[in-house]
């Protein structure tokens, strides 16, 4: 007896009913339910962590923007430069600064196209991408099926690109100045990185000083870091030095010479190139969905004990209305930016004590316990918008020239490093260099850590491959060898490592500290109105129930 097949109706009649993954705006309307809930509080709170966390971000945001202006005025025909990139208030990231350096190349040198009216069409293309991202519902079909194996590797990826901007910041020097002025710049690098490094660890200072100096000094680390070594080299014998500084702009008006004002002619661009653009703002959209989603997701790990409930939908939405007014104005697009996003949650994570009942010997006791939190609100992020536009006027761009480009490579070491401390890859890797006499116990039933170090070595070389690519040709595509690692971790690797394995090394990205090897029924899901999906996790309903299935 033959099996009736199912009609297709009612195979996708369920994905799009009320609560199935693909029904229109639900995680729209969620979001704004609990934008609603959740924004008069937002600003309710402000103290001094909360401002030391702006002044942070100020620098760790304009500086580095700055510095991928200067390589963008170079690498793209002048054509952005330092006015159009602190315009985007968050800057530019590393891996779009190469994707649009290399779209720039194919303009000028294959296509014989202008590059902002095609730059526009590619970032409006981007925006439609990103509201049909929005519409659909995204974020519940696709980074739920990322594992911590793509972050990881994402946010190294990050760390190496800072650190070889701090390289090249260095090579320029070299290059363009004195030996006397390149071996200062070394310095002064060096300088900036290991004193911002150490004020930041003020805090195990005890006893020394005040515990309030203490915080000061952790707090305000690299401002206090970046503010010295922008004074040292104007002392003495110091200010004979031919030292390079930033180059900024003069006036409030476009970079470009051939443009006066913020506005990009983009509907002169020929019909055939305008649907070209298509395939650019296809990976443009790929990298801002898969950076935003990621730079949200380290935002609010468990480590952070963030409560409030996300919007993952909502955010996409207003990235891609940011996308399209940036090609339009004939500026950078600005997005999820690591590491300076989680380095925002760092900032602004304080130790928060608390009564637990416990028992002893049958008696009911209270003890002490401490745990990290942050502080969830929107004054950080308002102050440093605002530091950052008032720095584009010429009195304050001024004030910013002064600043020597090797504080610029200290202050991008920093950040790599910053990045780093807190990526699992490098404990891994210190465990590879480790005796295995000294290494932790592992849990049962795994009693060596050979595959660990296997994947951890899988991990570095992947990273290290797709760093290699972004330095060639093939640079545009980079980020869809991004994309590829999800499908290739969920259909191959668990071929090759056993799940106790992955059980250690590995979890889903998006499901609340879940092991990898558990997977919830898309059917059996249904979100939690009030909380979502706080914390960038897939949080269920404990109420309405779920079921589990496990997936060998």
């Amino acid at each position: 007896m033959t099996r009736k097949r199912q009609p297709w109706r009612d195979v996708f009649r369920p994905l799009v009913l009320p609560d199935g993954p693909l029904r229109p705006f639900r995680l729209l309307r969620q979001d704004l339910k609990n934008l609603r809930s959740r924004y008069v509080s937002d600003w309710t709170l402000f103290n001094q962590l909360v401002f030391a966390s702006a002044v942070y971000v100020f620098f760790t945001n304009l500086l580095p923007g700055i510095t991928f202006a200067s390589d963008l005025y170079n690498l793209t025909g002048e054509n952005w430069g330092t006015i159009e990139v602190p315009l985007t208030i968050l800057g530019v990231t590393g891996p779009f600064s190469i994707l649009a350096e290399n779209i720039y190349s194919l303009c000028v040198t294959s296509f014989k196209i202008p590059f902002l009216p095609f730059m526009a069409w590619s970032l409006i293309h981007a925006c439609w991408m990103h509201y049909l991202l929005a519409i659909l519902n995204a974020h519940d079909y696709t980074m739920r099926y990322v594992t911590t194996f793509s972050t990881e590797i994402f946010s190294l990826l990050n760390s190496i690109i800072y650190i070889h901007k701090a390289v090249q910041e260095l090579q320029r020097a070299h290059a363009n100045t004195s030996l006397a002025s390149f071996l200062y710049s070394v310095i002064g690098a060096s300088g900036t990185f290991l004193l911002a490094v150490f004020l930041s660890t003020a805090e195990r200072w005890k006893p020394l000083f005040h515990r309030y100096v203490r915080m000061g000094l952790t707090e305000y680390a690299a401002a206090i870091s970046i503010v010295i070594f922008i004074g040292m080299p104007r002392i003495g014998e110091l200010s004979t030095l031919d030292f390079e500084t930033l180059h900024v702009s003069k006036s409030f008006r476009p970079s470009s010479p051939e443009r006066s004002v913020f506005l990009v002619r983009f509907w002169e661009l020929p019909l055939n190139w305008t649907f070209a653009a298509i395939i650019p703002g296809l990976i443009i959209t790929v990298l801002f969905f898969f950076d935003h989603e990621v730079s949200s997701i380290i935002c609010t790990i468990d480590r952070y004990g963030t409560k409030k409930p996300g919007g993952f939908a909502w955010d996409v939405v207003l990235l891609g209305t940011t996308t399209a007014l940036c090609g339009i104005l004939g500026i950078p697009p600005a997005n999820g930016l690591l590491p300076q996003a989680p380095l925002h949650s760092e900032s602004l994570l304080r130790t928060v004590r608390e009564e637990v009942p416990i028992e002893v010997k049958g008696d009911r006791k209270t003890e002490i316990r401490e745990r990290q939190e942050v502080y969830e609100q929107r004054w950080s992020h308002f102050l440093h918008a605002g530091g950052i536009l008032m720095f584009i006027s010429p009195p304050f761009m001024h004030v910013l020239g002064l600043t020597p480009t090797s504080v610029l490579a200290g202050l991008f070491l920093f950040m790599g490093q910053q990045s780093l401390s807190v990526n699992p890859i490098l404990s891994r890797t210190f465990h590879l260099l480790t005796p295995s006499s000294a290494l932790p116990p592992l849990p049962s039933p795994l009693t060596s850590y050979r595959a660990i170090h296997a994947y951890t070595l899988t991990q570095i070389l992947v990273t290290a491959g797709i760093f290699i690519i972004t330095l060639t040709k093939a640079a545009p595509a980079f980020p869809v060898f991004i994309i590829a690692l999800v499908p290739v971790r969920l259909l191959i690797m668990n071929k090759i490592w056993t799940r106790e394995v992955l059980g250690v090394v590995d979890g889903w990205a998006c499901r609340g500290g879940e092991k990898e090897g558990e997977r919830v029924r898309g059917e059996d899901i249904e979100l939690s109105e009030g909380e979502g999906r706080r914390g960038g996790g897939m949080m269920v309903s404990e109420e309405r129930g779920r079921r589990m299935e496990t997936v060998v």
